[in-house]
């Protein structure tokens, strides 16, 4: 008999089971593939590995500007993978370490939920059957496939990638069509441009890049497409065949030649195939619907990380385990989301945290908004020849309380933290002004700002 099983070994299961282990519960985590679910094994941090291996080579192709001369840089994509892996590799082990530290512990294999009787929830996997009168559902997200005629048929040939299997291309495609203008796609839609495939991005909304500002997401869209990507916004793919993607923009009906076809079309929760309906949890639209302390409708059940759909992000998920485990154990917690830092990883970043302009009129919020330069941090004038990025603050009509802060430039990523403390601890803009930030460093870009408002 265990305290608590964690149904899967993403960001939000193992950090689940690591705090659980730690605060001395007895603590058993399944996973049916690799500790570290998809965020580490086949995600954020793989992709991010490619990533920087695709900044420096373009450092190195136009490290004229900044007066460094280099001659033959080229892109070993197959030592790129490698290295890839091996970081990959090396945070796994790291992360099983811990667990079995914190004396957790696993179980490789799919567990199937056989239900719950007499306030005990029974897991079996294989032959073996668990039990625990707490569990934490942390099953993640899949792809979406949607039915377009041929994209099945390309998968099982492998002329159409998703976010796993593009991540182990070893050999650059001339010619690659991206459906979908999401974050992933917009990641590796500039990975591969960079080191030297033709690029273009379908996407079915009149923007890219999803839930961000639509401002900061047209500027970097213009960035993108100075790089040389190609966009078909308010577009639709109605067809893949013969290494060709059908797609209908407007009135007008186009076939893009492709290589490989990366399909980005979102994910969604993993509800089904492990018994879940033997609990009667709760579903609402493909996901498990949670409280703030991450409680499901059934008693001892709880939900994070993207099952519950709220926010498909690793940092939401590791959040989410700390909340529950709290809760387990008899602590005042609970989740926050207003403040939720979003990051996109493409050259140039962009980073955005708490309302957009979009979501202040929905909501009925009345707002003024700032834009400013990032050339105006010293630092990131210094470090970008091309120095084309933006910071944008959205305040309350008084000026007194930050609403929104949306960065497009380097170091976004590293940034955003920043802002997200501004708002989640409600500090007013003359607190914010009273901060001392490090000079020179890219964040004073918020400091800046903010004595512009």
């Amino acid at each position: 008999m265990y305290d608590l099983i964690v149904l899967g070994g993403g960001p939000g299961g193992y950090l689940a089971a690591e705090r659980a282990g730690h605060a001395g519960l007895k603590t058993l985590l399944i996973e049916k593939r690799s500790i570290g679910g998809v965020c580490l094994n086949e995600g954020c941090i793989p992709s991010k590995t490619l990533l920087n291996s695709a900044k420096l080579y373009d450092h190195a192709c136009h490290g004229e500007k900044y007066g460094v001369t280099t001659e033959g840089a080229a892109i070993d994509l197959p030592a790129v993978i490698k290295r890839k892996n091996k970081v990959v590799t090396k945070l796994v082990k790291g992360v099983e370490h811990t667990l079995k530290s914190c004396q957790v512990d696993i179980v490789k294999g799919e567990g199937r939920i056989l239900g719950r009787q007499d306030g005990e929830m029974s897991v079996q996997v294989g032959d073996e059957t668990y039990a625990a009168r707490q569990l934490i559902i942390a099953t993640g997200s899949q792809p979406i496939v949607p039915p377009i005629p041929g994209v099945k048929e390309g998968l099982e040939t492998g002329d159409i990638l998703t976010s796993r299997e593009i991540l182990d291309l070893e050999t650059i495609p001339k010619k690659l069509v991206v459906i979908g203008g999401g974050v992933i796609g917009l990641e590796m839609a500039g990975f591969f441009q960079t080191i030297g495939a033709d690029v273009t991005v379908v996407e079915m909304l009149g923007h890219i890049a999803g839930a961000a500002d639509l401002e900061m997401a047209g500027l970097l869209q213009k960035a993108y497409e100075k790089q040389g990507i190609t966009f078909y916004l308010n577009s639709r793919v109605t067809a893949v065949k013969n290494g060709k993607v059908e797609v209908l923009t407007g009135d007008q009906t186009l076939e893009l030649e492709a290589d490989k076809i990366l399909l980005s079309t979102g994910r969604r929760a993993v509800t089904e195939g492990f018994g879940l309906d033997s609990l009667n949890v709760f579903v609402d639209r493909g996901r498990i619907v949670t409280d703030s302390q991450g409680r499901t409708n059934i008693p001892g059940v709880y939900a994070v990380g993207d099952v519950n759909g709220i926010w498909m992000l690793a940092h939401a998920a590791y959040r989410e385990a700390e909340v529950c485990i709290s809760t387990i154990l008899g602590k005042k917690d609970r989740m926050r989301y207003e403040a939720m830092p979003s990051v996109v990883y493409t050259n140039p970043e962009m980073a955005f945290v708490g309302e957009t302009e979009q979501t202040c009129k929905q909501k009925g919020i009345a707002y003024r908004k700032l834009m400013l330069p990032m050339s105006y941090s010293g630092r990131y004038l210094a470090e970008n020849e091309d120095a084309s990025g933006q910071i944008k603050l959205l305040v309350d009509p008084d000026g007194t309380r930050l609403l929104g802060c949306h960065l497009l430039g380097s170091y976004a990523s590293e940034i955003i933290l920043s802002a997200g403390m501004m708002i989640e601890r409600e500090m007013s803009i003359e607190e914010i002004k009273e901060l001392i930030f490090p000079h020179p460093t890219v964040s004073e870009i918020i400091r800046e700002a903010v004595f512009k408002i």
